[in-house]
């Protein structure tokens, strides 16, 4: 039995973890949970979709494989929540996989889990990686390294699970299970990634994506994340310092 840990936290974005979710399902013997503190229902980030999280974290002491999603600016709040941060760690030293989608790695990074990794994200968090001492990787859709892999922003999950799929059954499996799902991706427009879109595309991506981030209680979780990262940082440096001396 293979045992899957799926993060639902209140902002989750809901493709991070469903897209994932249909292919583990299909795995031999998986035992595919939804985890969160507390049983019962959680929100996506569309403020509309829910998911009820099947069992809690500390229900959930030891999972083969450990994925988080990102959240749009709601990730940053479970970037700075304790209990998270310490079941992650815990979990992270007997998990097989430990695994993100989209910005899910500032989570992981925040948990000190990619400490000097290379690590990909949601291309607007990418920058966010750097304050973790993680090394951001911004061209490839998915960054394996060692028992670690994150993927990129939202579609690229389903890519992630395919490649789990063929790590923990094999490839033939893996290949059945694409069909299955009929993954098979001809996207109408070529702008799926940055370096392919044009700069109007690319304002409008980066307007709609503010339009949903305007939360007071968002916004505040952010600045204090990222003024706790650059505090720590200066004291590391002022350490180093006062160590030569």
């Amino acid at each position: 039995m293979t045992q899957i840990a799926l993060v639902v936290y209140p902002g989750f974005t809901a493709l991070d973890v469903v897209g994932p979710y249909e292919v583990f399902r299909m795995l031999p013997d998986a035992d595919v949970r939804f985890v969160w503190h507390e049983t019962g229902p959680v929100v996506a980030d569309s403020g509309v979709l829910i998911l009820g999280a099947t069992h809690t974290l500390d229900e959930t002491p030891s999972p083969d494989v450990v994925l988080v999603p990102g959240g749009n600016a709601s990730v940053m709040n479970q970037a700075r929540d304790a209990q998270l941060l310490q079941w992650l760690r815990s979990v992270h030293t007997s998990s097989t996989w430990t695994t993100s989608v989209c910005a899910g790695s500032v989570v992981l990074a925040a948990a000190g889990v990619l400490d000097g990794q290379r690590a990909t994200s949601h291309w607007q968090t990418l920058s966010a990686l750097k304050l973790f001492g993680v090394t951001p990787v911004g061209d490839q859709r998915i960054v394996h390294e060692g028992k670690i892999a994150t993927s990129a922003g939202v579609s690229a999950g389903i890519d992630l699970a395919l490649w789990l799929a063929a790590q923990i059954a094999d490839d033939k499996r893996a290949r059945a299970i694409q069909l299955a799902i009929e993954y098979d991706p001809q996207p109408p427009f070529n702008s799926g990634h940055q370096s392919k879109a044009d700069m109007g595309t690319k304002a409008l991506a980066t307007a709609i994506l503010a339009k949903e981030s305007l939360n007071k209680a968002q916004i505040s979780a952010a600045s204090k994340l990222l003024w706790e990262q650059v505090i720590s940082a200066a004291r590391v440096k002022m350490s180093r310092h006062q160590n030569r001396q």
